[in-house]
């Protein structure tokens, strides 16, 4: 049923159009490039560091060819401070770099996704996890690193809690970018695991694939 015959409130931030599918091509071809050529496997280079950030500046730049609704440029400013700490990330060190303009891009995706559906229900399984693995990672750190991944984490946290809140593909990327950056962690600062790159970026690209397609999602509506 139509919302707007309900009475009902529209978010007007996000837009139910959808993108038109040739704008997402560029954004298949990159991923498919970059697991094709797996540069980043050879020493840190500027090919490298391009290869690797070209799918998400692809996404970028399909929402900005078709705006969703005014989260738009939030969801674009976010993509560009993840394409930053995606070649921040190249080379190790420029890491605390590296997290800090991810840490950027889950403050504007908190923004976009907003606290009109405030859900502190979900809360709960939201420190289930994160609260274990972040003691368990704290284990494991060098104290310079400390509180700068303790800052990124709680900005991790509320995203994944937003996203959540936010429902559809807001949800699923916002799953898929904790996925991601739990197994970066593990994988960079626990144990190495067996195709742990490939299980990063896989879930990473993703992440950012629906959390780019959540601006067209529309507005999720309150259920009794």
């Amino acid at each position: 049923m139509d919302a707007r015959k309900k009475g009902l409130p529209r978010d007007a931030r996000f837009s139910a159009q959808q993108p038109h599918l040739g704008s997402l091509i560029p954004f298949f071809v990159t991923c498919a490039a970059y697991f094709l050529l797996w540069i980043p496997d050879d020493p840190p280079s500027w090919v490298g560091a391009l290869v690797k950030c070209l799918p998400v500046l692809s996404l970028a730049g399909a929402l900005r060819a078709h705006p969703g609704g005014d989260c738009s440029s939030l969801l674009q400013a976010a993509l560009l401070f993840s394409a930053v700490g995606d070649v921040c990330l190249i080379w190790p060190h420029a890491f605390l770099y590296g997290v800090l303009a991810f840490g950027q891009a889950q403050l504007l995706y908190i923004w976009a996704f907003g606290f009109r559906l405030l859900q502190p229900g979900l809360l709960l399984p939201v420190l289930l996890f994160s609260l274990p693995f972040s003691c368990l990672l704290l284990s494991h750190l060098q104290p310079d690193m400390v509180l700068p991944l303790v800052a990124y984490g709680l900005a991790l946290s509320v995203m994944l809690w937003r996203g959540l809140a936010r429902g559809g593909r807001a949800r699923w990327g916002a799953l898929l970018f904790a996925i991601s950056d739990s197994v970066l962690s593990w994988h960079t600062f626990i144990q190495p695991l067996a195709h742990g790159r490939l299980l990063v970026m896989a879930t990473y690209y993703a992440a950012q694939f629906f959390i780019a397609l959540s601006a067209f999602q529309g507005p999720r509506l309150k259920t009794n």
